[in-house]
């Protein structure tokens, strides 16, 4: 969840952790920290609140001179945000100093022990207790450094990316990783390590993305060795190109990443699906399903696993998959998954779906999976995530680097991925006719078009912004295929606008929420011309019946819901499996505008991480 940004070569550090620090500030964090070597001395500096906030006390306290240095932005687990559980962290000797992501576990224990052998602690962070035993087991041992990590990480329990530097070491850097993502790119004479490339893309395009349980010793003109942390075994690093560019993690004239990922759909979408759905000739080809068209053709359940908007892509995919393909479908929290004693068969098939492919309870649900004997396929974002090396096999979503915390483009890229993925076991069951089969294609290949005129109400959009940026509740409905779009629109409300906000199956409004309907409650109807409009038509003036303010979804040119609401959006006609694609612009849009409006942080929003990477 947190970020790391280190350097070690030739240029100034400073620059480069600083600048990297803000383009991990979309992961979220409460504070941040760095610290330089000059050659002679350690310089540390670090606080509570944004990195803004860190470059102007390193401004005002420390001189910025040094080639080697690492950063981090901290999300706060074990200890209160405030400048001394800040990373990074310094041993009791102040030679060693550490940054890390993740938890670990069995802290306490390790601490008392350490306390007895005459430590003093800091803070009340997990990482000061690291790094304080890595520093113990170098001395008792008469250790170098990278073998002090691996003694010292091989009695920890829990979850880490690290990176750490020794003053008696002053041209190494020693990361490991466990559950938490660590990326090293690769340049002539230098090396930069981060959680993720995003930091390096403008340096170089060559990086290694560290498997759990590795270490790599980084020496400057030397080459970087990578081992497992358990058997201390050589391993032969694959060093990937990167797929992402600097114009992607850039605003491009944009006010927020938000808005401007919004806007990225249509695009998006189309890279989505380009190469994939020849919907001329009929054909849907996406290599992971192919090769493993038996395995789900031949599936008693789909099991789907995600948390967060990715869980909402998923409640969409299981009315898609069944409506299409006629195999049963159940979805499932990732977070519960695996302390429910879940029952998984052979013949399950597994969908693991992460925007990042970091997700820690996504991957511990895979691996719980693939255990019991599942075929477990992902959908992710992210090339080389853990989740796509921990999958048998999968599909990207080509969705480009998605910076705002809030997903928006994630979520129908995702849509797209698993419809098509519904359209081809259709196809190879036969449990759909030839000509609603093209004729979905032919509306699939239509939707980034259909999208883009979406995007054209963003104007009606923030004028209903306008009126209602200061409730404090809001209900979103809707039926069958747009009820996950119910629920992912009140997500986005409340994560980006702190407005409490709830989505319901319509018709479940009647027992219970109805209750709260008053002249002072808006309600956020997904009302398009298909499947059960004449029974959202009955709950709209339900609510009507009771003073409450109508905000509609309707397809474009509808006349029924329109004289009953407050408030209409419209969105073009398409088939209804393929209504969410839609239905959820107009409320990404409002959602936003609303949060604008309320002066709150968009691509940050409190509390938030993009990428959970600790349970």
């Amino acid at each position: 969840m947190c970020g790391i940004v280190g350097y070690i070569g030739h240029r100034e550090a400073y620059p480069i952790i600083i600048k990297g620090l803000k383009r991990l500030e979309y992961r979220g964090y409460d504070s941040a920290g760095l610290v330089l070597y000059d050659g002679k001395d350690l310089k540390l500096c670090k606080t509570k609140g944004k990195v803004s906030d860190l470059e102007e006390k390193v401004a005002k306290e420390i001189s910025t001179e040094g080639h080697i240095g690492f950063g981090h932005t901290r999300w706060a687990t074990h200890g209160v945000p405030n400048d001394v559980n800040s990373h990074p962290h310094f041993s009791n000797s102040g030679k060693l100093a550490i940054v890390h992501n993740g938890i670990i576990e069995n802290y306490e224990p390790l601490k008392k022990e350490l306390i007895k052998r005459g430590y003093v602690f800091h803070s009340d962070t997990d990482t000061e207790v690291l790094i304080n035993l890595i520093e113990d087991v170098q001395k008792t041992d008469n250790l170098k450094l990278g073998k002090a990590v691996q003694v010292a990480l091989n009695q920890v329990v829990g979850a880490y990316a690290i990176v750490v530097f020794d003053v008696n070491k002053p041209d190494e850097l020693v990361c490991a990783r466990l559950g938490s993502p660590l990326a090293i790119g690769i340049g002539e004479d230098e090396y930069f390590v981060a959680s993720d490339a995003s930091p390096f893309i403008e340096f170089t395009s060559n990086a290694i993305y560290l498997e759990d349980e590795e270490m790599a010793i980084i020496r400057l003109n030397k080459p970087m060795k990578v081992r497992k942390i358990k058997d201390d075994s050589l391993v032969d690093p694959y060093v990937q190109e990167l797929q992402m560019n600097l114009e992607q993690i850039e605003k491009g004239g944009y006010e927020h990443f938000m808005l401007k990922e919004i806007y990225e759909q249509p695009n998006v979408i189309k890279d989505t699906y380009r190469g994939r759905l020849l919907a001329n000739k009929g054909i849907i080809q996406m290599s992971g399903v192919e090769d493993n068209l038996e395995k789900f053709t031949n599936a008693k359940r789909i099991l789907i696993i995600a948390c967060g908007t990715s869980w909402h892509a998923g409640l969409v995919a299981e009315y898609v998959i069944e409506e299409f393909a006629r195999i049963p479908v159940e979805v499932e929290y990732a977070s519960e998954f695996r302390y429910r004693n879940p029952i998984i068969n052979k013949d399950d098939v597994v969908i693991a779906i992460s925007q990042s492919g970091e997700t820690a309870d996504t991957l511990a649900a895979i691996k719980l999976a693939k255990e019991n004997g599942a075929f477990v396929f992902g959908v992710c974002n992210v090339v080389g995530s853990s989740i796509s090396r921990e999958t048998d096999a999968g599909a990207y979503t080509h969705a480009g680097p998605e910076i705002g915390v809030a997903s928006t483009k994630a979520f129908t890229t995702q849509i797209t991925i698993l419809t098509l993925i519904a359209l081809r076991l259709a196809k190879a069951k036969g449990t759909m006719n030839q000509s609603d089969y093209q004729r979905y294609l032919l509306e699939l290949e239509m939707i980034p078009e259909k999208v883009q005129e979406a995007l054209q109400t963003n104007d009606v959009a923030k004028q209903i912004a306008e009126i209602y940026k200061d409730v404090p509740n809001a209900l979103y409905l809707g039926r069958g295929f747009n009820f996950p779009v119910a629920l992912e629109g009140a997500l986005k409300l409340k994560e980006i606008s702190y407005i409490h906000a709830e989505g319901y199956p319509a018709a479940e409004m009647k027992h219970g929420p109805i209750a709260l309907i008053d002249e002072q409650m808006p309600v956020i109807v997904i009302a398009p011309n298909k499947g059960h409009y004449d029974k959202v038509v009955s709950n709209i003036q339900e609510i009507k019946s009771r003073s409450g303010k109508i905000i509609a979804v309707v397809t474009k040119g509808d006349t029924q819901v329109k004289a009953l609401a407050d408030h209409v959006i419209e969105i073009p006609e398409t088939s209804e499996a393929l209504t969410p694609l839609l239905t959820t612009i107009p409320l990404q849009l409002l959602s936003y505008h609303i949060a604008v409006l309320r002066g709150c942080n968009v691509d940050q929003p409190r509390n938030l991480a993009k990428s959970v990477t600790v349970e």
